[in-house]
């Protein structure tokens, strides 16, 4: 009898849902190409600033790894 009541009530639920999710709110105003070119403008600072940041981070860790095989030589000998 729960499962009944479950599933009935779930359908129930899904029914009214479903007009909701299916409205798609879509409007035309035209403006697809100059909102492309800002997004890529924006795309373009992005990486012109994560590259950077990368490579300093890779540099720098290969600098601590350099100093801790350096570190472990001496201690070594």
């Amino acid at each position: 009898m729960k499962r009944i009541l479950l599933r009935n009530t779930l359908a129930a639920w899904l029914g009214t849902v479903a007009p909701a999710l299916a409205a798609s709110g879509a409007r035309e105003d035209n403006s697809g190409i100059f909102v492309w070119l800002f997004l890529g403008f924006c795309a373009l600072i992005i990486v012109a600033q994560v590259i950077p940041a990368v490579l300093m981070t890779l540099g720098a860790a290969k600098g601590l790894k350099k100093e801790r095989a350096l570190a472990e030589e001496q201690a070594t000998h």
